[in-house]
């Protein structure tokens, strides 16, 4: 597997963000080009309601795949890191860490897990700022 850094740890699925967004969005688009050329149409209005229906469930569905299944990962990641800060420091992890701050505090070393989760507690550090700070990468290629 390729090495991970705050640089290279973004997953893309080629098929998925770019060929299946791209034929989605292009169904989606050209189903209204048709419902409008179809307004004045008796005989082909429902064939193109039905396709721009079908098209906009398409989109909904290609959105809510992702939102779902990163929410469920977010559980599991959250549950996982306050194991591990546990298992480090005998203490759960702060509960004014949001699930972005533990999300972004994945990424951090064992060594250097406690003084950042305790960093971004107290100073409020966004996610990207929390995988900016961290020194030895800790890989997560599990993650979708």
């Amino acid at each position: 597997m390729q090495e991970q850094s705050y640089a290279k740890h973004a997953k893309f699925v080629p098929m998925f963000h770019f060929v299946l967004f791209g034929i989605i969005a292009l169904t989606f688009i050209g189903s209204f080009v048709n419902l409008w050329q179809s307004l004045g149409d008796h005989e082909r209005i429902y064939n193109a309601s039905l396709i721009s229906a079908i098209s906009a469930a398409l989109v909904l569905l290609f959105a809510f795949t992702r939102t779902f299944s990163m929410g469920v990962q977010d559980r599991a990641i959250r549950a996982e890191e306050n194991l591990r800060h546990f298992a480090l420091t005998g203490k759960l992890l702060d509960p004014r860490l949001s699930i972005k701050q533990i999300v972004g505090l994945r990424f951090a070393s064992d060594a250097e897990f406690a003084e950042l989760a305790r960093k971004a507690a107290e100073g409020s550090m966004p996610q990207d700022e929390i995988k900016k700070s961290v020194k030895n990468w800790r890989a997560d290629h599990d993650r979708v």
